[in-house]
């Protein structure tokens, strides 16, 4: 079984992705059907949707659409991680219409707003609302805000974190000692979880399984195997790879883990996550 707890579909006719614009290789539609072809040959049992960082406007409409793809016959799609702003007032109210059948987290990018956005007391607050519902957060930082990522998960620690791709190191410009220092802080914190997510979309493209082999070790040394999930980032993944090459240097740079410790980073941890049968 292989889950893929971070994929994005993209339909431009349904929805509004403001920052596409300003990402012209991704400027395009991302259907279901060219995912599920290429996931199933590739041995993809299950997925989950993570939010395409929509409109405001179109959370629920996003939310909506995953609900009635899951619906069709076949369909791997096992859940939605929904866009959310925990810095607004009326969060409680933004849960309440939240259809728990399909939506099994949350996520808001948080590159992409000030620093301090996380730090708010009503950010945090609403961040521990999720706990008391069972829905974990998703982290979407940059390495540089990983000791930020901490200051929020020590605020929240009835709530269940995983971090995105690794923490988002800055494999293209050589960077590591900082990240691998703020990895293993952030590790120590039992509630959080870590995605070993499309990380060749932060190498050059020229990269092999030697560029990625330290990080993707260091994550899983600092989590262990029981806190580790993968993901495809289909389609960021395509920046720098196809989603076929990220799943075979996947499989080679696990190749020397037991059956149960693949397992565990493959589909059973993301069972447990977001509560997805298998």
């Amino acid at each position: 079984m292989l889950i893929d707890t971070h994929l994005h579909l993209v339909d431009r006719t349904r929805l509004s992705y403001p920052w596409l614009e300003q990402a012209p290789a991704l400027n395009a539609d991302w259907p279901y059907e060219t995912y599920a072809e290429a996931a199933k040959r590739l041995g993809i049992t299950g997925a989950l949707h993570m939010e395409g960082d929509v409109a405001p406007t179109d959370i629920a409409r996003e939310n909506a659409w995953i609900g009635e793809m899951m619906d069709n016959d076949g369909s791997l799609l096992r859940g939605a991680i929904s866009s959310a702003r925990p810095e607004d007032d009326g969060f409680d109210a933004f849960l309440d219409t939240l259809d728990l059948t399909i939506v099994k987290g949350v996520r808001r990018v948080l590159h992409v707003v000030p620093d301090d956005l996380s730090r708010s007391e009503t950010f945090r607050a609403n961040i521990r609302k999720l706990g008391d519902r069972g829905l974990p957060f998703d982290i979407c930082m940059l390495a540089r805000q990983l000791d930020i990522a901490t200051e929020l998960v020590d605020a929240c620690e009835g709530t269940e974190f995983v971090l995105d791709h690794c923490g988002v190191p800055d494999i293209a410009g050589g960077s590591y000692k900082e990240w691998a220092d703020a990895i293993s802080r952030l590790a120590k914190r039992p509630h959080v979880n870590a995605k070993i997510s499309g990380i060749s979309a932060y190498a050059t493209p020229d990269w092999t399984l030697d560029t990625l082999r330290p990080y993707v070790e260091h994550v899983i040394e600092s989590f262990g195997w029981d806190r580790v999930v993968w993901g495809s980032d289909s389609p960021v993944c395509t920046l720098n790879a196809s989603i076929d090459r990220w799943v075979k240097a996947t499989h080679a740079l696990t190749s020397g883990a037991s059956e149960d410790e693949r397992a565990l980073l493959f589909a059973f941890n993301a069972a447990r996550i977001w509560d997805i049968a298998l």
